[in-house]
């Protein structure tokens, strides 16, 4: 089963999470100094914020599977969306080992689709970007 995955930098991780707790009536799953992601189940959806973003507001959006099975043919689908292609392969990233890979639409907007393995203590980094011409933001988030 797929669930949507969004990402958006913030200003004020501390204030941001009380307005995003509220808004979803429950806390963070995982909160770091610099993080926090819900795991929400309606609507069904993996809702990211990181501190210290390139800039405020939306960084990208996603596609997230839960198993391996699932990941080929979303990885296909990537490809025959005709947009750049990024292959990251397994990494750790906000606090998560991935496997991913990325591209970008027509107008910029950034998508990863992913399957996560596991929480891990490790910030991590990895590219956020499906081609060179498009501009790095944020983390890589999942």
């Amino acid at each position: 089963m797929k669930r949507l995955h969004v990402s958006f930098g913030v200003a004020d991780l501390e204030r941001s999470v009380a307005f995003y707790s509220t808004l979803f009536g429950q806390e963070p799953t995982t909160q770091k100094d610099d993080y926090a992601k819900w795991m929400l189940d309606d609507p069904r959806v993996n809702f990211v914020i990181e501190a210290g973003a390139a800039q405020s507001g939306f960084n990208h959006a996603g596609i997230q599977v839960e198993s391996e099975e699932e990941l080929a043919p979303l990885f296909d689908q990537l490809k025959q969306a005709e947009g750049p292609y990024l292959p990251e392969g397994v990494t750790t990233c906000c606090y998560h080992k991935s496997e991913k890979s990325w591209t970008t639409d027509p107008d910029g907007v950034m998508w990863e689709a992913f399957h996560t393995h596991h929480q891990t203590e490790e910030r991590g980094t990895g590219p956020v970007a499906a081609s060179e011409d498009t501009p790095k933001r944020g983390c890589c988030c999942g």
